[in-house]
């Protein structure tokens, strides 16, 4: 059966196309764009991704406008049924606003915009997302981003380390983000929200290929299943 995956797309996103591009080169098939505007989600979807870019313009804040678009409300129940979600940049702050993963991303400590390759340690290599890493290994993903410095409560951010919920640190925070945290995964594993951008590290044309075992190992795990 066809791998079924669907990338989301809000006004102003600006990424949905390197997130279908990038699903398309793994799996051999194009995933099914879907509207922010549309209520129901396709049925029988293996993968659901939310991509970057600048939904409503950023208003109110990062996310908080898309969080309440009406595929949202089919993201979470997927989200519940165990569906794998994964939302890059613009897409890890609607999943904050939307309540599916904790936290909130602010303004960078140094108020400018980031755009650049950075160095990122993993830290759970056990999740569908990041089972293709080693513990520990380093890899350079791109990021691009004015709100990506991660904020939680410090019970929050203990519960989400002793739960082995931190997927992604920064090896050198280029943000301010609190313990350093680039991506987290929800209590389940089915949803990781994460800043930087692994689409745009999938060929060697990008300059790297870091991005490309998240993808393989969510892809590969999903089709065996």
């Amino acid at each position: 059966m066809a791998f079924r995956a669907a990338v989301i797309t809000f006004p102003g996103s600006n990424c949905d196309r390197d997130m279908a591009v990038a699903i398309e080169r793994i799996s051999g098939t194009a995933p099914i764009r879907v509207w922010h505007g549309d209520a129901h989600l396709p049925d029988d979807l293996d993968f659901i991704a939310l991509p970057g870019g600048f939904s409503y313009g950023d208003y109110l804040r990062s996310g908080a406008m898309a969080a309440n678009s009406p595929v949202m409300r089919g993201v979470k129940e997927q989200a519940e049924r165990g569906v794998p979600v994964l939302g890059v940049c613009n897409g890890f702050q609607v999943l904050t606003e939307a309540g599916l993963l904790p936290g909130a991303l602010m303004r960078n400590a140094s108020q400018n915009f980031i755009c650049r390759t950075v160095a990122l340690t993993v830290e759970n290599s056990q999740s569908l997302f990041t089972g293709g890493y080693d513990q520990g290994q380093t890899i350079r993903i791109p990021v691009a981003h004015h709100d990506g410095n991660y904020f939680a409560d410090e019970d929050t951010l203990d519960r989400l380390e002793g739960e082995g919920r931190v997927a992604f640190r920064y090896a050198e925070n280029c943000n301010g983000s609190r313990r350093d945290i680039a991506g987290v995964l929800n209590a389940a594993g089915n949803v990781l929200g994460m800043m930087p951008h692994p689409e745009r590290a999938v060929d060697p044309a990008h300059g790297g290929i870091d991005g490309l075992a998240l993808f393989e190992n969510a892809i590969k795990t999903l089709v065996s299943a």
